[in-house]
């Protein structure tokens, strides 16, 4: 197993970390009030806030996070609420071995990328183009430096030279902008990609 795997398994073991809000992302209102609901994938979804706040907005919404605990909270969260929002245990560098078909209109990523080792960034890239149909949004927010705890397990951060190399022969980077949320440890930046 994963060495960031133990990480946030034994973090969800134990409560509900600090960066898995019981709030959707604020950035989320407005991509909903942007785009004309279709279906949606949020990976790393943890807990199911974002993805749910997609569900109440119309979307048909797939969450996938590789922390069984947080799958299950989410699906939890999901039938209190009536919600139709699904969620799927598996690995976001293997979405479609976890069951993930596209298409989907919209893929959002609020802080997992940042935090993937780079060995599976390039086979996260290519699932990520595998599921998204002509044209999707994909919205990928993280931090650029992570502190020093976190790249003990892997995590590199996120910058926008980094999303051209790896994701640009499949997508286009159209807009990079400072997000709400990282606190004094980075810069919380949120990435607009088009897939080609």
């Amino acid at each position: 197993m994963r060495r960031d795997s133990l990480f946030y398994r034994f973090a969800y073991r134990f409560g509900t970390p600090r960066w898995d809000s019981p709030e959707h992302r604020p950035e989320l209102e407005e991509l909903a009030r942007n785009h004309r609901s279709g279906r949606a994938l949020d990976i790393g979804c943890g807990t199911g806030s974002d993805a749910l706040y997609l569900a109440s907005q119309g979307w048909d919404v797939v969450g996938v996070d590789f922390v069984p605990q947080a799958i299950a909270s989410a699906r939890g969260r999901a039938l209190a609420r009536g919600s139709t929002a699904r969620f799927v245990a598996g690995d976001a560098s293997r979405l479609r071995e976890a069951g993930i078909a596209g298409p989907f209109d919209l893929i959002v990523d609020i802080g997992c990328y940042h935090s993937i080792p780079d060995r599976f960034r390039d086979a996260y890239a290519t699932e990520v183009a595998a599921v998204a149909r002509t044209g999707a949004d994909f919205y990928l927010a993280g931090i650029d430096d992570p502190p020093v705890s976190w790249r003990l397990l892997g995590a590199r951060g996120v910058d926008a030279v980094e999303l051209r190399r790896r994701f640009g022969e499949d997508f286009d980077l159209v807009e990079e902008r400072s997000a709400s949320g990282a606190g004094r440890v980075s810069r919380f930046v949120l990435y607009r990609l088009i897939r080609t």
